[in-house]
């Protein structure tokens, strides 16, 4: 097989995306590293022949002191390319907890948010092969299972927004020849260089698999044959919700003794896509924590993981969101509730979206739906004015106001063959 150019690989795994949104705008991340500022270039390329308009986006997580030198130098690439750029600060760092977790979350957040405003398709990533064989090398050592070795997804979602990688077939090497044919130089950050960060470790044992013949090319191709697994794993687990597992508004029902029949490895995956459909995106259960709700759903207990709340009612197993995990929210009535629900209605300046609370449950004028338990209908997202409430939608109480999940979860089943 002939191997690609950066741009050709680039072009290529783009095209399926551009079949679905041919000329939508598109931003695209960079940090003023190699990898990024090479996809920065090579995008601009490719949008210039087709007519799509690129907006640049950086992250300052407020970590680094030469974090806005390098936003800076960022900048000034775009702007030699006649691309706007926005500077994305992070400032919710307050000591505590897994710095690199709270920072990645945040990054995607904030990137999606800021795509959102501005009516993008999508958002471009940087990450190359070398990034694929590291990933698979650090979950190696974590003992991870199919979905952990399998490799980062071309296109999928963070923070309810897509985001594309298409460079993830291309070395680190020949996006810096490509930098270096162009006489553009890159920021070197001195971190890649710190054996205390696991990444860097990792590419430095991949160096000395390579003398053995491990090649990161041989660890990307497992990669992709595990995410084939993946994807046939999911597929088995959308079969069989199409059967067996219904929805209530922003709840699902599994029939239990069905649910009892499958294998382990589907009750676990089933399991972990109804925690993810209903709490959002983020990262995935601990694999101790997902056996022991197997077990619990096995023996008709209750449990709570991940914000959602599992109980077992009328032959099933039930899941729904759990008000804690909402309590504090409140968006405006134009952007997205808990990253999936949609509300519409006649709007007013002074109106926001919350939990609509036990509360809000007994200020509702009708009766409350009875498919779905009483702590179910109290995180439902309801239209508020300060203590007031406006409407409930999902609690029938609708005041000309409608609550729809995001087209792209509308169907559980068809949701959990994308992931």
């Amino acid at each position: 097989m002939t191997k690609l150019s950066p741009a050709e690989a680039l072009a290529a795994s783009l095209r399926g995306w551009q079949s679905t949104d041919p000329a939508g705008p598109l931003g695209i991340a960079v940090s003023g590293g190699s990898d990024s500022l090479a996809l920065l270039y090579l995008a601009a390329d490719w949008a210039r022949d087709r007519g799509v308009d690129l907006h640049v986006v950086t992250v300052d997580h407020g970590l680094r002191s030469e974090a806005a030198q390098e936003a800076a130098f960022v900048t000034d690439h775009a702007t030699s390319l006649g691309l706007p750029h926005r500077v994305l600060r992070w400032q919710g760092w307050e000591g505590q907890g897994n710095l690199m977790d709270q920072a990645r979350r945040a990054r995607y957040r904030l990137m999606a948010d800021w795509a959102r405003q501005r009516g993008l398709s999508a958002v471009l990533l940087g990450h190359t092969l070398d990034d694929q064989a590291e990933t698979l090398m650090m979950r190696l050592a974590r003992g991870a299972g199919v979905d952990g070795l399998a490799a980062m997804a071309a296109q999928g979602e963070q923070a309810g927004f897509p985001f594309l990688r298409p460079l993830l077939s291309v070395r680190r090497d020949a996006l810096r020849a490509e930098l270096t044919a162009r006489n553009v130089t890159w920021v070197e950050d001195p971190s890649n260089d710190d054996t205390r960060f696991e990444r860097v470790r990792m590419r430095q044992g991949l160096k000395m698999l390579a003398q053995q013949g491990v090649e990161p090319e041989a660890l990307n191709q497992t990669a992709q044959n595990l995410a084939e697994a993946r994807g046939a794993l999911n597929w088995a687990v959308a079969q069989f919700a199409g059967k067996h597992v219904t929805q209530h508004a922003g709840d699902l029902a599994i029939a239990a003794k069905p649910f009892a029949e499958l294998p382990a490895e589907l009750q676990r995956r089933l399991l972990q896509h109804a925690l993810g459909w209903i709490a959002g995106p983020g990262y995935a259960p601990r694999s101790e924590a997902l056996a022991q709700l197997r077990a619990q759903a096995l023996a008709g207990q209750g449990a709570t993981l991940s914000g959602v709340r599992m109980t077992h009612r009328k032959g099933g197993i039930y899941l729904f969101r759990e008000l804690a995990a909402v309590a504090e929210l409140s968006t405006s009535v134009d952007q997205p509730f808990d990253t999936r629900w949609q509300l519409s209605g006649p709007g007013g300046a002074d109106l926001h979206i919350a939990p609509l609370g036990a509360e809000g449950l007994l200020a509702c004028p009708k009766p409350r739906e009875s498919l779905r338990p009483a702590a179910a209908l109290q995180a439902d997202p309801a239209i508020w004015r300060d203590n007031q409430l406006i409407s409930a939608p999902l609690a029938g109480f609708l005041q000309g106001w409608q609550a729809e999940l995001a087209p792209n979860c509308r169907d559980f089943a068809k949701w959990t063959v994308s992931r």
